[in-house]
C-alpha cells in the first residue's frame, strides 16, 4: 500500500512537470494588464485568477448572456475563445470612446460587430505580451500562437465551431480604473500542447553536455580566473595619534625588513608563499621560493619601489638586487617555518569537489 501511495504521487509529480507550472496565470496578468495601458492608457488589476480545466461541454455554460466573444485561432487550426463580461466590455468600450471609464453601469446592450473589431487590437496585444512572458516556460506549447479570428454573437454555436477536447480556462476578475468598474474575462485554449517548444534559458545546462565535458568547462574557467596577490615586504605596527601625525617626507623604521623574504598574501589576508625581491627588465620582481614549488618560475610587474604592488606572472629572468642593496635593509629577522594550508595541486576544478 505505501508503495502504491508513493507512486502515485511521484505519477503526479511527473504529470504536473509535463503541463508546466504556474507561469501562464502570472504571464496573463501582466500581459492584459501592459496591453490595456498601451492601447488606451487604462489601469487594469486582476483581483482574482484561477485556472481550471474544463471539456467542451463545460465550456458551454461559461459564457454569461450579452458576453463579447471572440474567436481565437491558433497553430494546427486549433480555436480558442477569449470572452469579455458585459460590464468589462462596457468599461472597455467607453475607454476607446471617450478617453475614461465612468463608475456608472451603462444600460446592457447586446456586444456587436464594432465592438470586436475595436477591441480585437487588445487582444491580439496582450497574446503577444503572453507569448514573450513565456518564451522560456513550458506552459508557451499551449498558451502560443492564438490571435483574433472572428466575433460570434451568443454562446450556442460553440458546441459546433470548437472541438470536443479538453480546454484551459484562465478565468479572471478585473478591476478598471481602480476600482471605478469591475468585470469578468476568460481566456479559453485547448489543453493540448500544439503552438512552439520554450527556447532553453540562458543560465541552463543543456542535456547534451555530459558530466565529464562539464567539469571540464568548469576547470577551463576557474583556472582563466584572475587572481590577486599582495607581495608585503615587512608589516609595521604603531599608535593611532602616529599614524595621524604622518606627513610627506617622513621616515619610517623598518627593522624587520628582509629583500629576501618577502611575504605573499591572499586579498583575504592569508599568506600563501614567499618570494625575493629582484630585478626583471628594469622593474621591480619577486621570484618565487621553493616553498610553493615555482622556484623557477620568476614572477614581475613590480613597476615602482612600492613591494606591496601585485606580481603578475612572466617567463624571463631575473637578477637579485645586490647584496649592498639588500644589507642597507638590515638583517632578517627570524621568521617561523610554517607550512602553507593551500593545496595548489589539486586547485583545478572539477565539478565533483
Amino acid at each position: 500500500m505505501a508503495g502504491e501511495v508513493l507512486r502515485r504521487k511521484l505519477k503526479a509529480k511527473q504529470q504536473a512537470a509535463a503541463e508546466g507550472g504556474p507561469g501562464a496565470d502570472r504571464a496573463w496578468r501582466i500581459s492584459f494588464a501592459r496591453a490595456a495601458r498601451d492601447m488606451m492608457d487604462l489601469p487594469v488589476d486582476f483581483v482574482s485568477l484561477s485556472t481550471d480545466r474544463l471539456s467542451l461541454a463545460e465550456l458551454l455554460d461559461v459564457p454569461p448572456e450579452r458576453a463579447l466573444i471572440l474567436m481565437l485561432e491558433g497553430p494546427e487550426e486549433g480555436l480558442g475563445l477569449l470572452i469579455l463580461s458585459p460590464d468589462l466590455l462596457s468599461a472597455l468600450i467607453e475607454a476607446l470612446t471617450i478617453g475614461k471609464c465612468g463608475t456608472q453601469t451603462p444600460d446592457p446592450r447586446k456586444p456587436t460587430r464594432t465592438d470586436a473589431a475595436m477591441l480585437s487590437p487588445m487582444a491580439d496585444l496582450a497574446l503577444s505580451h503572453l507569448e514573450e512572458a513565456l518564451a522560456e516556460d513550458s506552459d508557451l506549447v499551449w498558451a502560443s500562437g492564438f490571435r483574433f479570428a472572428s466575433f460570434i454573437e451568443e454562446a450556442r454555436p460553440l458546441g459546433l465551431l470548437l472541438e470536443d477536447v479538453t480546454y484551459r480556462v484562465l478565468t479572471a476578475r478585473l478591476s478598471v480604473f481602480f476600482g471605478a468598474r469591475v468585470g469578468d474575462m476568460w481566456l479559453v485554449l485547448p489543453a493540448a500542447g500544439r503552438g512552439r517548444k520554450p527556447r532553453l534559458a540562458a543560465n541552463a545546462v543543456p542535456s547534451s553536455v555530459s558530466r565529464p565535458a562539464f567539469s571540464a568547462a568548469l576547470a577551463s574557467r576557474v583556472d582563466a580566473a584572475s587572481c590577486q596577490i599582495e607581495a608585503v615586504l615587512t608589516r609595521l605596527s604603531m599608535p593611532l595619534s602616529e599614524v595621524m601625525g604622518l606627513s610627506a617626507d617622513m621616515v619610517l623604521p623598518l627593522p624587520t625588513a628582509a629583500l629576501d623574504r618577502i611575504c605573499l598574501d591572499g586579498l583575504d589576508g592569508r599568506h600563501v608563499g614567499e618570494g625575493r625581491l629582484g630585478q626583471h627588465r628594469g622593474m621591480r620582481a619577486l621570484r618565487l621560493t621553493a616553498e610553493i614549488g615555482a622556484s623557477d618560475a620568476p614572477v614581475a610587474g613590480m613597476g615602482a619601489a612600492d613591494a606591496g604592488r601585485t606580481a603578475a606572472m612572466d617567463a624571463g629572468g631575473m637578477e637579485d638586487l645586490p647584496s649592498e642593496t639588500a644589507a642597507a635593509w638590515g638583517d632578517p629577522a627570524p621568521m617561523p617555518e610554517a607550512p602553507l594550508d593551500f593545496d595548489f595541486g589539486g586547485f583545478s576544478a572539477t565539478g565533483t569537489d
